[in-house]
């Protein structure tokens, strides 16, 4: 416990015109000489699921063995920093991504299934899958944020940065986040909005306008009360706050700076443009989700990193050519090495984000502590449109109980994503029989 000069709420926030900022835990928000349990800091359990398409180069992502203390193949390397929260799944298979005799094809159209574990509709009047489990996790956990859940991601629906195929609704390779059956959440790929649906507060649609265009940052509305509200505070809480504003300008920052030219964009009602920086993109993301975890804006997160046949270009990570085109390595050794690098430079993304969050102080332990990332695709090898041995990545505690350091290896043809998705919602305490394809819960001791 804490004993601390003054106790302030859990929910308190500095407000001004056109913002408001949610806090970090504080030590004064601990009452002293109370048990943690019943504290603002008791742990919270949050949740972020990552998905990708196209699956990952055959002979690269998985370790050779099995168990505790394994060597990290060429893709998952960048794990290595977080190791001791970092759990690898192999042969696991996404049985709801199969084509079936009644619907052949559709491997690039069913990118839904990632949360659900339901097999998409072809060729329906309207969409239907099934309540994926990001939304079943912020029902339980995230009544009391100012955001329910929040869904990013990288590629619009335009610009060769995806398509959806054989008679299936878009919605299917749209998002992966469902709270019912028949809505699929839009994906937010604009990090200004994002980032104002964050810190902005509601207010107006002209001063929402007027705070588009004014070159301030979102801070300067609250300058007055900061000093005021620090007087009280112990010195690392002082230390905490303004360790917690300086991310908020930095990355509000760095959004104005990630686009080419802002000044040309700022009076259209889509403030400040897409970078076209993809790294510079997937950091900004991966920081807001950062933030939302630190400031309990959320509990519960998707990142979509891009759709089914993308076409985008990753030449920072080391290959130059289309995503969807490169993952159809057509089993040539020099392309499988070349989709091996696109791979890696997504894990080496996520590594930085686990990273951040570990280093990131929540209660008795980190943010990574108390959470899950959940990182995957609906396929295995995408040149031979396989649905089998589905890369697989779980980082962090959960609520501190959830054991890294291992490499869990499935034999062929028995144990199917959905039963990994009804194994985590057990984690998180939600008891229900089945979700989507499931026949049991993954057993992961």
């Amino acid at each position: 416990m804490f004993i601390t000069k003054k106790h302030l709420p859990r929910r308190t926030f500095l407000r001004g015109a056109g913002a408001t900022i949610a806090l970090p835990l504080l030590d004064a928000m601990i009452p002293a000489a109370t048990a943690l349990a019943q504290t603002a800091a008791a742990p919270v359990r949050r949740f972020l699921g990552v998905w990708h398409p196209h699956g990952a180069s055959p002979g690269y992502w998985s370790p050779l063995q099995e168990g505790r203390d394994f060597e990290f193949s060429f893709i998952t390397e960048p794990l290595e920093a977080v190791r001791d929260h970092t759990v690898l799944i192999s042969g696991l298979d996404c049985t709801a991504a199969y084509s079936t005799p009644d619907e052949p094809g559709g491997n690039h159209a069913r990118g839904a299934v990632f949360l659900s574990g339901v097999r998409p509709r072809r060729d329906a009047v309207s969409p239907y899958l099934g309540v994926t489990i990001d939304q079943m996790i912020a029902e339980k956990y995230g009544r009391d944020t100012l955001l329910s859940s929040i869904q990013l991601g990288i590629e619009d629906a335009s610009h060769n940065s995806g398509n959806c195929n054989w008679g299936y609704s878009c919605a299917y390779t749209n998002s992966v986040s469902w709270p019912d059956p028949e809505t699929p959440l839009p994906t937010e790929i604009n990090p200004r909005i994002a980032f104002v649906r964050m810190f902005g507060d509601g207010s107006t649609p002209e001063e929402r306008r007027l705070g588009r265009l004014q070159s301030a940052s979102v801070l300067d509305s609250v300058t007055h009360e900061i000093p005021g509200f620090k007087r009280g505070l112990a010195i690392g809480d002082q230390a905490r706050l303004d360790d917690y504003l300086e991310k908020v300008r930095e990355i509000e920052r760095r959004i104005r700076n990630a686009v080419n030219n802002p000044a040309a964009e700022v009076s259209t009602d889509v403030p400040f443009g897409i970078p076209e920086d993809k790294g510079a993109h997937y950091k900004l993301m991966y920081d807001l989700i950062a933030l939302a975890f630190e400031a309990d804006i959320t509990r519960s997160a998707t990142l979509m990193l891009g759709r089914d046949l993308s076409g985008t270009s990753l030449p920072e990570s080391g290959f130059e050519g289309g995503w969807h085109g490169i993952s159809h390595h057509g089993d040539i050794p020099a392309n499988k090495a070349g989709y091996a690098k696109v791979n890696r430079y997504h894990v080496a993304h996520l590594a930085d984000f686990c990273e951040q969050l570990r280093d990131t102080a929540d209660g008795d332990g980190s943010l990574l502590d108390h959470s899950l990332v959940y990182k995957s695709s609906n396929m295995g090898n995408s040149h031979r449109h396989a649905h089998e041995k589905v890369p697989t990545i779980l980082v962090g505690g959960i609520d501190g109980t959830f054991e890294g350091n291992r490499h869990l290896v499935y034999r062929d043809n028995t144990e199917r994503c959905a039963n990994l998705l009804l194994a985590i919602l057990h984690l998180y305490g939600i008891e229900q029989n089945s979700i989507g394809e499931s026949t049991h819960p993954l057993e992961m001791v």
